[in-house]
């Protein structure tokens, strides 16, 4: 009788211990997915805002260019303004190579796709098949 007593503490211990330890693992999991998401929200809201900065630079690249052309006109025609056109042009340039950066920048960060904790879905696998395997075998 006392050696059945032993034997079912033991199972009982056995039982414990690994119920903790999956108890932090399943924690541990989770901590790591949450990791994983943040990480990839970060990237996306980044690419996000670089698409909004893109398209205030684009928007006012477009004026600037409409403003560029009346004022590339207007020294064709001859009726006056001089050489101005050539300082619109000159900032409109800049502000359509900030436009295209601003958007392979956002294209670049949004690329990233939705944010699922792969990393913490590809260590349950393996978690899942040990667990499998070492029943398996018992």
């Amino acid at each position: 009788m006392a050696a059945d007593n032993g034997q079912q503490d033991n199972i009982a211990s056995a039982i414990t211990q690994v119920s903790e330890s999956l108890g932090r693992l399943v924690h541990d999991e989770i901590e790591l997915a949450k990791a994983e998401v943040v990480q990839k929200v970060s990237s996306l809201a980044r690419g996000t805002a670089a698409v909004a900065a893109g398209a205030v630079c684009g928007i006012f690249a477009v004026i600037l260019g409409l403003v560029t052309i009346a004022w590339v006109l207007d020294a064709l025609i001859g009726s006056g303004g001089g050489n101005v056109w050539i300082g619109f042009l000159i900032v409109t340039g800049v502000l359509i190579l900030l436009s295209v950066a601003s958007f392979l920048f956002a294209w670049r960060k949004l690329r990233v796709g939705a944010p699922t904790p792969t990393m913490a879905i590809d260590e349950a696998r393996k978690i899942r098949e040990t667990v499998t395997t070492s029943t398996a075998k018992s």
